[in-house]
């Protein structure tokens, strides 16, 4: 017997020394060493098997036989259609059918509730049920025609399309820009502005917010000034947004679109 286990062996004699050994806990003690031996062998087998696992089931998987279901194409040759007989008569054309002729129309007349002393007798009463026979409801007095036909079963009129307003839009993918760019388009409004005489002697400065619209082709319509400042100065603006050269349109979709757009165009003094 090894020197550890009988110093174990007379530890546990000494601490269970004058105790009930039978109880059990001098048993569990003296076999703890053994039950954690095969805990953790087993343990380690059980971690072995289960970070292995993929490659067992890969295994298996390969060692079992799979169906493979095999596409197999195929040409088929259709039949070329008989040749057309150019003895054989063409088919009889359908027989014509006469319209029926416009039978006598009377008008038909909607009934009212009204109280008593309401009614009015302005138009003649309506036809007795016996004498609709052979005629029709219509919305007014019509006399019938045998060699006519009938409105129903005459080809309706062409139907003119009314033109497609061009939708407005306020924000697409790509804006509208002035040609070469925001830079040269503050360079071309200094260059066309002249600063009105009374905002100038009135000492009036800002900014003056013109709204237009920048159609598909990329001209400019429909100026407006959405803010002024007075003085001469919006009518200015507005003069100048309106000799500006075509814009670059705006996309929406990769499509060029009518779009609305607002500029803010400074007047200082120097």
């Amino acid at each position: 017997m090894s020197q550890n286990l009988l110093a174990k062996f007379v530890l546990d004699d000494i601490v269970f020394d004058n105790r009930n050994q039978a109880y059990g806990a001098h048993y569990l003690r003296r076999i703890y060493d053994r039950i954690m031996s095969r805990s953790l062998v087993i343990g380690l087998i059980f971690f072995v098997l289960l970070v292995s696992s993929p490659m067992i089931l890969k295994m298996v998987r390969s060692l079992i036989p799979q169906e493979t279901d095999e596409l197999l194409l195929k040409e088929v040759v259709l039949a070329e259609p008989p040749p057309i007989d150019p003895n054989k008569p063409p088919p009889p054309p359908p027989p014509k059918v006469d319209p029926p002729p416009i039978k006598d129309q009377i008008r038909f007349v909607p009934p009212k509730v009204m109280k008593d002393e309401e009614v009015e007798i302005e138009e003649p009463p309506p036809p007795d049920i016996t004498n609709l026979a052979d005629k029709d409801i219509s919305t007014e007095n019509l006399e019938g025609d045998d060699e006519g036909v009938d409105k129903s079963l005459e080809e309706p009129p062409p139907v003119v399309e009314e033109p497609v307003l061009e939708k407005t839009f306020e924000f697409v993918e790509q804006m509208p820009e002035f040609p070469d760019g925001q830079a040269a388009m503050m360079k071309y409004i200094q260059s066309k502005m002249n600063y009105p005489a009374i905002a100038r002697e009135n000492d009036i400065q800002g900014n003056v917010v013109v709204q237009f619209i920048v159609s598909s082709d990329g001209g400019i319509s429909k100026v407006d000034v959405a803010r002024g400042i007075g003085g001469g100065c919006d009518e200015e603006a507005v003069r100048v947004v309106r000799s500006m050269p075509k814009w670059k349109p705006g996309k929406h979709n990769g499509k060029a679109v009518q779009v609305k757009f607002t500029l803010p165009i400074k007047f200082k003094l120097e």
